[in-house]
């Protein structure tokens, strides 16, 4: 089963009925003794960095996702999902993420750029690799809705970049943690796809397993 995080934040409609219209075997789950039973986790998130940091201390998810990703079992953070596996943000400078890495996340400066970025772009693909990429091409584009971005001290996490005034970060892989600044589940056929793309890794993980 895969987890979807209620913390008390975040785009819980949408996600839970892409995973809903993929047949996925999933389900929200609002405390952290849910997540025994899960073989994944999916941590969405929308709002401002401070807020989704108190509610996830609040209740009691904080210290639960680092075990999980230490754990190494598959975990896809979504928009602030990803942005707050990060150290700190310049949205809230007095907050700590939950820094599973190194890296700052950002707010968009260029002043010909209208902040937030809504909508549709395209994403490249710095890591081939990454199993989310399974049949979606190179440069397609998902639906976006953010004014900060990541700035990863670790190059080598970048598994996607989207140009926005600036090429950023816009998708991260490290062993079982992917996560993506965009709305793959707002993004129809090709954010589908995916979701699908996690839900096949969990399968190939749980029988490896």
């Amino acid at each position: 089963m895969i987890g979807i995080i209620d913390y008390g934040m975040g785009n819980l409609g949408s996600v839970t009925n892409a995973c809903e219209f993929l047949s996925l075997d999933a389900r929200i789950i609002t405390r952290t003794e849910e997540m025994r039973a899960c073989e994944a986790i999916i941590l969405p998130g929308v709002g401002a960095f401070r807020d989704c940091m108190e509610h996830l201390a609040e209740h009691k998810f904080d210290d639960e996702v680092r075990s999980w990703i230490a754990s190494k079992k598959p975990f896809l953070g979504i928009c602030l999902g990803l942005q707050v596996l990060f150290e700190r943000s310049e949205e809230s400078p007095d907050v700590l993420g939950l820094g599973v890495f190194q890296g700052t996340v950002r707010r968009f400066s260029d002043a010909e750029q209208k902040v937030p970025q809504i909508g549709w772009n395209r994403v490249s693909h710095t890591a081939e690799a990454c199993p989310l990429f399974r049949e979606v091409p190179e440069d397609s584009f998902f639906y976006f809705v953010h004014s900060y971005y990541v700035d990863a001290a670790d190059e080598s996490l970048v598994a996607g970049t989207t140009s926005y005034g600036i090429d950023y970060t816009s998708m991260i892989w490290k062993e079982n943690v992917m996560a993506v600044q965009f709305h793959p589940e707002k993004s129809q056929r090709l954010g589908l796809r995916m979701l699908q793309n996690f839900a096949d890794l969990v399968a190939r993980t749980e029988v490896s397993s």
